[in-house]
Formats: structure tokens, sequence, C-alpha cells
């Protein structure tokens, strides 16, 4: 076996038997994902050794602070506050970063691409925003760039799409891509808790930022949801592609209703492929959704996560699992390191497609069934009214149920909740404009998308 690298044609072991590759790793990042990494690297080298012939030695670990208590707890001696030393040091074979963010995340990864080191990253902000850049990188200097853990966590997903269903014409991913949302979500369809509870819940459990923005209003997702879609669909997708909408404004009373037609409420990131003269467009959207019970993400619970993947051949495979958390990603990005560090014994890497770029379907031309929840004056042919200006738009009802909010001559009011069938976007909004002019209209409470099994 021989490499480029004198690092990696190293040996160990003893007696007749074949003896290991040593791969020193570089880690950028001992927070939430590099501390796990390094102690399952610990807990799985004879494993790893055993089935691969590969030996790992974690040989430099870059942070801020060398000082900052970790657990577990990390060798002292490989701690550097100069990240850039780790993705020039000669020795080094292989780089992995879990740092986050932009910079100097980018600037890291394409130094240490460009001087031959594959990389592993679990650093989906930016490869949804600047990932591209960086495969051409990988690519012209023939070395791997692995993200299995931006995308999912420990579900694998990116590696499925990229080689298992290569030759299959996927139609459409939805997934449930956030633990923090979906831990939200199930404390308030199962234990009654409002928003801002389970909110802080999340937070005290850590599944949630201090600032817990980038999940609660879909950017997490949505930069998850861009990646997917750049494999599954042959073409690039970038973060600001992608139509978001949170769940902060989903109330105890969604849920009800929701319970009570049938579906419980997930936040969901789609990729969607349409075909057209041209070629093709890409939906990507996040947002919550009423999705029917009997639909296998409906039960995904807690923070648990899961991918839905709807193939022309294939049918339909869901993959399911720990979407998030130190442990779970850590697992994810050992696997890529696992394949990154066999590819270069090697003397081979797998680029990544970088496709045109994708032509975006605008949001008010894709479809969905809606549900509408609507205060309206109780008195007689509001009803009529209020079917009216769904009927004006070619909006077709599916079911409809009226509750009494309150009784009186002057402050009657009912609640009226409408379930469509599927429509286009613009026309849904054309519709909801409309019911706002109406006098006998009170309040609009919720409009929210319906996926069926």
């Amino acid at each position: 076996m021989s490499s480029e690298n004198p690092a990696l044609a190293s040996e160990t072991g003893t007696g007749s038997g074949p003896k290991a590759v040593t791969v020193r790793v570089g880690i950028l990042g001992c927070g939430n994902v590099g501390a796990p990494l390094v102690e399952l690297i610990g807990q799985r080298n004879d494993a790893i050794e055993a089935a691969t012939g590969i030996r790992f030695e974690v040989a430099a670990v870059a942070v801020r602070n060398t000082s900052k208590p970790r657990e577990p707890a990390i060798d002292e001696s490989l701690l550097t506050t100069v990240a850039n030393s780790v993705v020039t040091d000669p020795s080094i074979d292989v780089v992995v970063e879990v740092i986050g963010g932009i910079e100097p995340a980018r600037s890291l990864i394409a130094e240490a691409l460009k001087g031959g080191k594959p990389v592993v990253t679990a650093n989906k902000e930016l490869l949804a925003n600047v990932g591209v850049e960086l495969y051409e990188i990988a690519d012209a200097n023939g070395v791997d760039l692995l993200f299995e853990a931006a995308a999912a966590g420990a579900i694998p997903i990116v590696r499925p799409l990229r080689e298992s269903l290569l030759g299959e014409d996927i139609q459409r991913l939805m997934g449930i891509v956030n633990g923090t949302t979906n831990y939200i979500l199930t404390r308030m369809t199962e234990d009654g808790a409002s928003y801002a509870e389970a909110l802080a819940e999340a937070q005290q459990r850590g599944y949630a930022e201090r600032d817990p923005t980038a999940d609660v209003e879909g950017y997490d997702a949505g930069a998850k949801a861009a990646i997917m879609a750049s494999i599954a669909f042959g073409t690039t997708v970038v973060a600001g592609d992608v139509y978001h909408e949170g769940i902060a404004n989903i109330t105890q009373e969604d849920i009800a209703f929701a319970k009570h037609f049938g579906y419980t409420i997930k936040l969901l990131a789609i990729a969607e492929r349409f075909a057209d003269d041209e070629g093709f467009e890409v939906g990507v959207t996040v947002y919550p959704a009423m999705v029917d019970e009997t639909h296998p993400l409906a039960s995904v619970r807690g923070s648990f996560n899961a991918v839905f993947v709807e193939g022309a051949a294939a049918g339909d495979l869901m993959f399911y699992g720990r979407g998030a958390g130190g442990y779970p990603t850590a697992s994810a990005v050992l696997g890529d390191l696992i394949d990154a560090s066999a590819n270069k014994t090697r003397g081979s890497f797998r680029p990544v497609p970088a496709g045109p770029r994708a032509r975006i379907r605008p949001v008010d031309a894709l479809g969905s069934a809606f549900y509408f929840n609507v205060e309206v004056d109780d008195t007689p042919g509001v009803l009529a009214a209020v079917s009216g200006a769904f009927g004006r738009h070619g909006v077709s009802i599916r079911s409809m149920e009226q509750q009494v909010v309150s009784e009186g001559d002057e402050l009657g009011r009912a609640r009226i909740a409408f379930i469509t069938h599927e429509a286009v976007e613009r026309d849904v909004q054309a519709t909801l404009a409309e019911l706002q002019d109406l006098d006998a209209v009170f309040r609009i409470h919720s409009v929210l998308r319906v996926i069926e099994s």
C-alpha cells in the first residue's frame, strides 16, 4: 500500500497479521460534537481497525479556550487555539470541522482541501450557502468532502441519496429534520403544553439554544432541505431558495382542531421536483403542516427526526432516528471519517456532483391542501359569503365544521374550520385576502397546509 502522505504509510500491529494504517486526525472545534467524537474514536478504534485496517490517532484539536472544562475530558496536550495550524500541519491526514458558522470554517476547510487533506464536516449552514465552492475545491484537489452529519444528524440520508438511490427518480423528499421543533410540537400535542412552556423545556434539556430562532423559524431545517434537495435532484439549491415558516404561532387550538380532524402538526422540510418543458423546477419549503395521523411521519415523536423519500421505482422509503445531539451527530461524523480515510489510503475520492443552479418554483405556484380556522359573525348568510370567497378563487372545500364561540344578538360569533382539496398557493392567498375584507369575518386564526397519507 502506498500514499503520497508519509503519515499514512506508518503502520502499527504485531505478529504476522495485517498491520493497521495510522490516520492522524485534526479536529476543528471541541464542543457539543467534537468532544463526543474524540471519545467515540477512543471507544471504537479497535473495532474500526479490525474492520478496515485503519487506526485513528487524534493529533490536534482546535478550540477557542484551552482551559475550558470539557465533558468528556480531552487530553490538554492535544488542544490548540491556532486552528490554521491544524489544517496546515503536514503530519495531519484528515480534518474534521465541527465549529459551525460560515467563517472561519469556510477558509479553514478550503485550506485543508487545497493541501490535499480530506475534510469531514457537520456544518449545514456553510454547505447550504457556499457548498458548491467547497465541492469544486475538493474535486480540483482530488480529495473527499463528506457531510453526512450536516443533513439529518445520525440518520444516514446523504450516502443513500448519493449512492443507493442514485438511479432512482426521486419525486419528493419530506422530513422532520429539526429535533427542537419536533420536541416542542410533541409536548404541545401529547401534554397540552403551551408553545412557551414547551420551548423553555427544550432549552432546559439542551435541545434548543438560548436563542432558538434558527430552529423555531425553520432556518435550520431549511439549510438541511437545501443540502438534501441538491443531492437528490442533481442540482444546486442554496439556503436562500428555501421558503420558511416557523412554529411560534401554533396554538393549542390548532393542535385540538388537528386532532379532531385526524391530523397531527409537524414542522416539515419538503423538496419537490416538477418536470416541465425545460427540464424541471424544484420547490423547497419549510412550514408547519397538519399531517394525516396514518402517515409514517405523524408518529415521529420528541427529538427524533425522519426523512420520507418518494421515488418512482422504489416507492416510499423512510429513514428514522436521532437527528440531533452530540453523540448521534458524532457517530455520523465518525462514519464519514472512516470513509474519507479509507479512500485516501486507496488514493481515491468521491466527488460531490455540483449540478447546475436549480430553477426554483416560487411558493405561490406550489400546491397543497389547506386548513383555515375563521371566526365569523354568527348570523344568517355568513357561511354562504365565506364559502363564496373560496369558490371565486377556485379553492374547493373538502370538509367544514362550525362551532359557536359566543352567543347573543350583537356579540354572537362562530368558529368555522375548513379543509380544502389541493389548491395552488396563489389562489389560497387570494381567498385569504378576500376573507379578511369581509365584514362578517372577525378574525382568521390559522391557515395551515395539510399533508395526506
